[in-house]
């Protein structure tokens, strides 16, 4: 029952869907469809007129007139061709109400992805999000176009020809009712089974495709470990419940047609039979049989049909609770009021400008309607902040950090012991269970995110770049950027050398994350946008190893550059990048266990001098 009621009302919000843009052709659709049905039955109707008062008269008639014959013909063409006008119109109309419907959700999906926190995409494959902007976008179109509009127009149909057989003769429609109750019971097993796996394949697709992802993107670590054969039974797995769901699912939907089509022929030869003898003992005439036997058709076929088509429908709705399950994500929490704003000085004291000075400060605005602007420094401050990305499974412990502004600090340790948790929590990927975090001297809380996030820059371990061209890339974070000023980061990062080198120079275009580009080269492009992107605020995660030791010295200048006068958050591995950090933070199992300079740490002879002579391994 609360599965029923589930996709009941996921079945009546993707009529909302529809109905929201769509009212007025829904409205005609509706209209052609009873159109269309009433056609139906008033040309069944017909052939009983045709047959016992144009066409039985002229039998055995000497000299017959066929002229109101054929008049009769052509009234009777008309109707069809109205109920074909009637059925083109509401196909027709179906297919831009589907196709609006799909750029309606496709656009509502990716809108509201946008807006989903880091912790979604952490804990849900990217194939399987792809499956759902796909394969259940495209059974939700089939839905849309054919079987929805086909199951209303059969139902309607059916009503109509109920009516038609009810005012031709009681008794045989009563054989068509015991028929129709035996083709009900069996439609119900059918579907019952098929809905079931028709899910199920759904949800295997969606497997499928994330494992299929997992191992494209992941292609050079499988053929370095030799994992074909492994990976090749992971998917024949996979493979094969998706083969067994869609089996099933498919040999209960296919069944279901023919036997419900030769119960429906059972009934029909019932039907003429116990027509015949009423014919021969004068209860019926032989127009009313013969309009009797077409209404059957008209009646089972439509069953049939609707019963074939509701699987597709319950197929559909399991994509569909898939599409809303991922639009009723809760989105990203912004309860900031602290925003970032262009500021000038006046006076001796901040205040707001409406015109692009370089000098930006935070706007406060505070409960008693004063508004105080803090100059945009760069100074972060952690105080005894705690934090798991799960309740109950800590993973940083009581860290307390100070990073003013300009100030290098260093992050070392074991991979896991909480690095870049750290620089995630600034940025406020995550928000914290325990502690404050002040970013220049303002709780981070009260920030809002985006306004946040515009005030820091990162460069990370893994590159990523988009479809576009080499300017493109490195203009992402400053779309306002001229030419010149993407030029000047480029120098900045080294990068502008290779670029140079490229088949159209900036204006080369790169596709599959930098495809035809080398790691490092990918990497310096990656710091040229954040060079160009100019936060007061750097975190650097990782960010020189991918980049070759040779490479490293040549970005090691630029990378200065770029740090100078800013705060800068180094997560880094190889210890020789961090010697001239002002602070380094050693950590361990989310505990800072150490902090100091470069000497000072090396002369306390803890970790941090095990981990830089070598006597201990930082992984």
């Amino acid at each position: 029952m609360k599965n029923k009621t589930k996709k009941a009302h996921t079945l009546m919000r993707l009529i909302k869907y529809a109905l929201s843009d769509y009212k007025g052709q829904f409205v005609v659709v509706l209209i052609s469809i009873i159109i269309s049905a009433a056609a139906s039955v008033v040309g069944i109707q017909f052939i009983q007129t045709l047959i016992d008062e144009y066409i039985t008269p002229l039998i055995g008639n000497q000299n017959p007139n066929y002229a109101s014959l054929l008049q009769a013909i052509l009234t009777m063409g008309l109707i069809y061709i109205i109920g074909i006008i009637g059925t083109y119109v509401y196909n027709r109309l179906m297919i831009n109400i589907t196709h609006g419907t799909l750029r309606k959700i496709r656009k509502e999906m990716f809108e509201h992805m946008q807006k989903l926190p880091i912790g979604y995409f952490d804990s849900h494959s990217h194939g399987e999000t792809m499956s759902t902007y796909t394969n259940d976008v495209d059974t939700l179109r089939q839905a849309l176009s054919q079987s929805i509009p086909q199951v209303f127009s059969a139902i309607v149909s059916m009503v109509a020809v109920f009516v038609g057989m009810v005012t031709t003769n009681l008794y045989l429609t009563g054989i068509v009712l015991i028929m129709v109750v035996i083709m009900t019971i069996v439609s119900r097993f059918f579907a019952k089974n098929s809905s079931k796996y028709f899910i199920g394949q759904q949800e295997n697709i969606g497997k499928v495709d994330g494992y299929i992802e997992e191992i494209m993107n992941g292609q050079k670590v499988v053929k370095v470990f030799c994992y074909e054969e492994r990976s090749k039974e992971r998917f024949d797995k996979l493979n094969e419940e998706l083969f067994e769901s869609t089996t099933k699912a498919n040999s209960y939907a296919n069944t279901l047609m023919p036997c419900i089509m030769n119960i429906g022929n059972l009934g029909y030869v019932l039907v003429a039979v116990v027509g015949g003898i009423f014919a021969v003992n004068g209860i019926l005439t032989i127009g009313s049989i013969a309009a009797f036997l077409q209404y059957i058709k008209a009646f089972t076929n439509p069953l049939a049909q609707v019963s074939q088509q509701l699987n597709f429908v319950t197929m559909a709705l399991a994509g569909a609770e898939r599409i809303f399950k991922l639009i009723d994500e809760p989105v990203e929490e912004d309860n900031g009021y602290v925003t970032l704003v262009n500021a000038k000085e006046e006076n001796g004291k901040l205040v707001e400008s409406k015109e692009r000075t370089g000098l930006w400060a935070w706007k406060h605005p505070h409960s008693n309607g004063i508004v105080t602007y803090t100059k945009l420094c760069g100074n972060v401050e952690f105080e005894n902040v705690t934090f798991g990305y799960v309740p109950k499974k800590v993973v940083l412990h009581d860290i307390s950090l100070v990073a003013k502004e300009g100030q290098k600090v260093s992050f070392v340790g074991p991979t896991g012991a909480g690095k870049t948790t750290i620089t995630n929590l600034i940025n406020r990927f995550y928000d914290i269970q325990e502690g404050k975090i002040r970013y220049d001297g303002i709780n981070i809380k009260k920030m809002k995110k985006d306004d946040l996030r515009k005030s820091l820059g990162m460069v990370l371990q893994d590159t990523h770049l988009f479809t576009g061209t080499i300017k493109d890339n490195i203009k992402y974070g400053n779309m306002n950027a001229t030419d010149e000023e993407v030029v000047a980061a480029a120098k900045l990062a080294n990068a502008d050398r290779f670029i140079r080198h490229l088949p159209h120079a900036y204006e080369t275009m790169i596709s599959g994350d930098g495809e035809g580009l080398s790691q490092g080269q990918r990497q310096l492009l990656a710091i040229a946008r954040a060079a160009l992107y100019n936060p007061p605020v750097l975190i650097l995660d990782e960010a020189t190893s991918s980049i070759d030791t040779r490479t490293e010295k040549i970005v090691q200048d630029g990378m200065d550059k770029l740090m100078k006068g800013r705060t800068v958050f180094v997560i880094a591995h190889r210890l020789s990048t961090i010697k001239n950090s002002d602070l380094i933070m050693v950590l361990d199992h989310g505990n800072i266990i150490e902090r100091g300079n470069h000497e000072e740490l090396l002369k306390k002879k803890g970790m941090y001098y095990g981990l830089y002579t070598g006597a201990i391994e930082i992984e």
